[in-house]
């Protein structure tokens, strides 16, 4: 599914408002642009049609020559983050363009992409839920380890996938099917709701969910059993399903 829209953006931290019944909703702030087009790619040119965003400024010494060249070519101010986007309507855009926070709408359902926390190097029982070793009986102080890692001669090797110690987080995950809350353009604010991958002020790619859900009709949960269907037009009697 080609994405609609896209923007990107920094989160600020989570919070939570108060719906129009007074439920409690869990949100988080997003600082969402704005962006600027730096590059367009064409079918003519590229084999496929995409716009290149840039967002937050930055000074032209904390970038190369060859970025500070391609921003300069665009014509724009030097920018941190730079994210490529395969948008529908990436032909009708133009080098320069400047998108806010407003081409998302309230009720809208979006995909958020951001790099996880990291949690440093850390062992099995936290990184895998691993149990431990027997504390008894000669256990050692390995009770936190890994424990054996496979058969004994054959195959003579760890399988790829096994469960270990390691790096934890610092990954890019995606939170599908987020519902945008409120939207500012003048704040240059998104508020969804639920939370985000990433610690504040990380950087995020908001674009729109690629779930397509489908609209059920009115018969959409009746069944065809004509059994069910038989006990729909002549329901049970009470006393007759107590006894």
């Amino acid at each position: 599914m080609q994405l609609q829209k896209a923007i990107i953006g920094k989160k600020v931290g989570m919070t939570q408002i108060f719906d129009e019944s007074g439920k409690v909703i869990p949100v988080t702030v997003i600082e969402a642009g704005p962006c600027v087009v730096t590059q367009k790619k064409t079918t003519e040119n590229d084999g496929y049609n995409a716009v290149q965003l840039g967002f937050q400024d930055v000074k032209e010494s904390k970038l190369t020559k060859p970025e500070l060249g391609h921003l300069k070519k665009a014509g724009v101010a030097p920018k941190k983050i730079l994210k490529e986007f395969r948008v529908e309507k990436a032909a009708e855009m133009n080098v320069g363009d400047e998108i806010k926070a407003d081409v998302f709408a309230n009720g809208d359902k979006v995909d958020v992409t951001g790099i996880s926390k990291g949690h440093g190097y850390t062992g099995v029982i936290k990184r895998w839920n691993a149990g431990r070793t027997p504390m008894t009986h000669g256990g050692g102080p390995v009770h936190r380890h890994a424990g054996s890692m496979g058969s004994c001669s054959d195959p003579s090797r760890i399988f790829k996938g096994k469960i270990g110690a390691g790096q934890w987080g610092v990954e890019q995950v995606t939170i599908q099917n987020l519902e945008v809350v409120k939207v500012d353009a003048e704040l240059n604010m998104i508020v969804v709701r639920g939370a985000i991958p990433g610690p504040k002020g990380g950087v995020v790619c908001i674009k729109n969910t690629v779930k397509n859900f489908k609209v059920k009709g009115a018969a959409a949960g009746i069944s065809l059993n004509p059994q069910k269907a038989s006990a729909r037009v002549k329901p049970q009697k009470a006393s007759a399903r107590n006894r």
